[in-house]
């Protein structure tokens, strides 16, 4: 079995850098545009289902990649953005002038921040654990899994048997595919933030809403 896991295309939050969490922010015009790319990308694999988080700018995206397969896009709460609570729709300045120093703390140790009126990254983890391997249980053969950045992060902690204070040494772009094959003999990762089908490898763009 292969997941081939998909950032969300890009949103005007995403380039104000502001924080999205469960704010449900639809797809700008390039992120539209990057969701046609994926989409072209992944017309050449036979997909066997298509996941997606119930956020639009989630669930936009794997409608796009849908219209190449025929398939009808399954919706998972389990794989929805972390929950920023009373950090969503605010900028980096207005999160440290609200809170001083747990911004800081969330980027140099994760792991122990739990966010205002929101989720940790151990809540995160424990409920897309829990939401893959449902979508394992009830398909097979090639899976898009259509999701968001922490939580796409933190399943790679998992996958990868990192703690979660590893967190931001994964970075994944907006529509960036990374595949997971899932075999009797454990869990490779072939494949981790490919961007090639967006016309750029090396360069990423920074985001500080994250």
């Amino acid at each position: 079995m292969k997941l081939f896991c998909v950032r969300h295309g890009e949103t005007d939050w995403n380039l104000e850098g502001r924080f999205q969490g469960r704010m449900d922010i639809p797809l700008n015009g390039r992120g539209v545009e990057q969701a046609k790319a994926v989409g072209k990308l992944l017309s050449h694999i036979r997909l066997d289902s298509i996941w997606s988080s119930h956020l639009s700018r989630a669930r936009d995206t794997a409608e796009i990649i849908a219209l190449h397969h025929g398939l009808s896009v399954i919706t998972s709460p389990g794989i929805s953005e972390i929950s920023h609570g009373k950090w969503e729709g605010r900028k980096a300045e207005e999160i440290e002038e609200l809170w001083p120093g747990m911004l800081e703390q969330w980027h140099k140790y994760p792991h122990t921040v739990t966010m205002p009126d929101g989720e940790s990254l151990g809540h995160v983890l424990q409920r897309s654990v829990r939401a893959i391997d449902e979508i394992c249980r009830d398909s097979s053969g090639n899976v898009a899994v259509v999701s968001h950045d922490a939580v796409l992060k933190a399943l790679l902690c998992y996958w990868m048997g990192c703690p979660l204070a590893s967190f931001w040494r994964f970075q994944l772009a907006n529509c960036s595919i990374t595949v997971v094959e899932l075999e009797d003999r454990g869990i490779r990762i072939p494949l981790m933030g490919e961007t090639s089908h967006l016309g750029y490898v090396f360069s990423r763009v920074e985001q500080k809403g994250l």
